[in-house]
């Protein structure tokens, strides 16, 4: 989900739809998760947390929730995409009981004007207690 050229966060009203799809506003859903108030209890949270991070480059939120070894140094978003939309496919573990999970999704973007998707089967370990992103495997749609 990165290329080039790093940029300040795009700022994101509180009162304004979540990017990760939910029914709720960006200030009670992913919001508290990215300026660390809360963390994701399970899997697919932390797998939205990261689409809306994505969506509102928020790098910082980023590099906390992926897994130390396999993170890069930093994050580079690409200025003519814009994440538009997520579908969670399928998930496996990734509850508050287990250690590892996978979430299966599909992104909605636009680049440069064009629409397109990505899909993903990402996993997630728990490091030091909290959710991380591990890695993933894009799959052709």
């Amino acid at each position: 989900m990165s290329s080039s050229s790093s940029r300040p966060r795009r700022r994101t009203a509180d009162a304004s739809p979540c990017p990760c799809g939910s029914s709720s506003s960006y200030g009670a859903c992913c919001g508290p998760l990215h300026s660390g108030q809360s963390a994701a209890a399970d899997a697919k949270t932390l797998m939205r947390s990261r689409f809306s991070a994505f969506a509102v480059q928020d790098e910082a939120y980023l590099l906390r929730t992926w897994h130390p070894g396999t993170r890069p140094a930093r994050i580079d978003f690409d200025r003519g995409t814009r994440w538009t939309g997520l579908d969670i496919l399928d998930t496996d573990a990734g509850s508050p009981f287990h250690p590892t999970g996978t979430v299966t999704f599909r992104a909605h973007y636009t680049h440069r004007g064009r629409a397109g998707t990505l899909r993903e089967r990402s996993r997630f370990v728990r490091y030091e207690g909290a959710w991380v992103y591990m890695d993933g495997e894009i799959s052709a749609e």
